[in-house]
């Protein structure tokens, strides 16, 4: 498949941080719905659950439940989405994620991203 075809949600409350993966992600050729909080991206996640290919979100978001909490959720709900989880504040320890997510620190390298996101999407 080409990375066009592959839809990336974005969840991430700070509007600059979000657009900047938002812009990362869209110059590399993949789908991109940008959200604010976990609530948006469960939202987007169920009127479309086979059409996203990968959640990326941020560990600290407002509402109801973090970017952590939300990862899990998705594993459990969708496991067939693809999860990168970023933190420019902590780095949660490897039994703290979701099983095969991988953990990026802000600020991120956007080739990083791009990797990481090809990798995840690539099955």
């Amino acid at each position: 498949m080409e990375a066009g075809t592959k839809t990336v949600v974005v969840a991430e409350d700070e509007i600059l941080i979000r657009m900047v993966a938002a812009d990362i992600l869209t110059d590399a050729g993949f789908d991109v719905i940008e959200v604010e909080n976990a609530e948006e991206a469960l939202a987007t996640l169920q009127s479309r659950p086979l059409a996203i290919h990968l959640l990326f979100t941020d560990i600290h978001m407002p509402g109801q439940m973090s970017g952590l909490e939300l990862a899990h959720h998705v594993r459990r709900n969708w496991p067939h989405v693809a999860l990168l989880i970023a933190s420019g504040r902590e780095r949660p320890l490897p039994a703290a994620l979701p099983d095969g997510s991988i953990f990026l620190t802000k600020p991120y390298n956007p080739d990083y991203v791009v990797l990481h996101v090809k990798t995840l999407t690539a099955t």
